[in-house]
């Protein structure tokens, strides 16, 4: 086995490689069945990076892996240019220096909130009077402090996750993993407790991996997103590369609701679609596309000499923006297209309204058809 990282050397090593965690093809099977296949990435010192995908992609695997608590079949993982995992050899997880924050909150129910943050606080970092300085603050940061007394049992879910937050925080660990963290709490709670932790995070210089299956979620925390589908990384950036230049249609549907118009390749780097022409190097003459526009990446007005005609179907005020459900008829082509489109604020069109119907190119992302 080997030996735990010693603090002056993990500040040494801070100090010459910027790179705190590095994952390199990562593989790992549950029995015979493969969870993650060639993963690899890394983790800046301060960095948060978000594993954003659907249910048993293998997100949690990754953080499983990370922590310690799984071996992979193949591949590595150091810390600190430090290998701290392999097939062959694993340093423990209570030698890590990772906090870790459970769906759960996995809360001692005997522990007052003062005593669960204090737990993970080792005897020598801090003098007893600075420990509780350190522990009141942080608590005070997310908002708890008030609390410092009281038992789990006695606090709400949101209660209960800041003082999960906080206990990972005070030991000042070089890495957090978080599985997904707000999925018990309403949004408009996620919302205030997700902008604190990160408040916390930033402030603190602590590194986070973070598990999510919620793209808004990921672009919000992240400054680098790491998307799976199968086992396999489908692509890793930061948030406005995915978002605004997707590398294949599982990337670019998973960042918000989608269109899907039919298009074919025209044989000099472009498609035809019934919105016209748009440029794509990458399909060949009469091979079929599609085109995937996002809601917002359409535009409808009720006057235009050039813009597709349409008929609205249906309008939704859903606050900030109105959803409006348009179809787009042409019998002589075989076309009948069903759009959705977000529309700012509150507009007056209305069921059976002709309307026309442009795209914004820059939201339109063109890919071969799936067979």
């Amino acid at each position: 086995m080997m030996n735990g990282v010693g603090i002056m050397d993990e500040t040494h090593l801070k100090a010459l490689n910027q790179t705190l965690v590095s994952f390199e093809n990562i593989h790992h099977k549950y029995g015979k069945i493969t969870s993650v296949e060639d993963i690899s990435f890394q983790i800046q010192h301060g960095e948060i990076v978000s594993l954003l995908g659907p249910s048993g992609c293998g997100k949690t695997t990754m953080l499983r892996l990370a922590a310690g608590f799984e071996t992979p079949s193949a591949g590595h993982i150091t810390k600190n240019s430090i290998q701290i995992s392999s097939p062959d050899d694993m340093l423990l997880p209570e030698h890590r220096n990772m906090g870790l924050v459970f769906q759960s909150y996995a809360l001692f129910p005997h522990m007052t909130v003062e005593q669960n943050v204090a737990f993970g606080i080792k005897p020598d970092q801090h003098q007893e009077k600075a420990q509780k300085q350190r522990v009141a603050d942080i608590l005070n940061e997310l908002d708890v402090l008030e609390y410092a007394s009281c038992y789990p049992h006695e606090l709400s879910g949101g209660q209960q996750q800041r003082v999960a937050v906080a206990r990972a925080i005070a030991p000042s660990p070089d890495l957090i993993l978080f599985d997904e963290p707000y999925s018990g709490l309403d949004s408009r709670l996620r919302e205030r407790v997700r902008d604190r932790m990160l408040h916390i995070l930033k402030s603190e210089k602590i590194a986070a991996l973070i598990v999510t299956h919620d793209a808004e979620e990921a672009m919000f925390m992240s400054d680098k997103i790491i998307v799976l589908n199968d086992g396999r990384m489908m692509q890793q950036g930061r948030p406005i590369d995915l978002y605004c230049r997707p590398e294949n249609a599982f990337v670019a549907e998973f960042f918000g609701e989608v269109n899907q118009i039919p298009a074919t390749g025209t044989g000099d780097g472009k498609i035809k679609s019934i919105f016209g022409q748009f440029d794509a190097p990458s399909i060949e003459k009469d091979q079929n596309a599609v085109m995937i526009l996002r809601y917002e990446g359409i535009n409808v007005h009720t006057q235009s000499e050039t813009a597709v005609k349409g008929e609205v179907m249906s309008t939704h005020l859903l606050g900030r923006y109105t959803l409006v459900h348009v179809e787009i008829r042409k019998p002589d082509s075989n076309i009948d297209l069903h759009l959705h489109a977000r529309l700012p604020g509150l507009n007056f069109l209305h069921p059976g309204q002709d309307v026309f119907i442009e795209i914004d190119p820059s939201q339109a992302f063109i890919f071969p058809a799936s067979m």
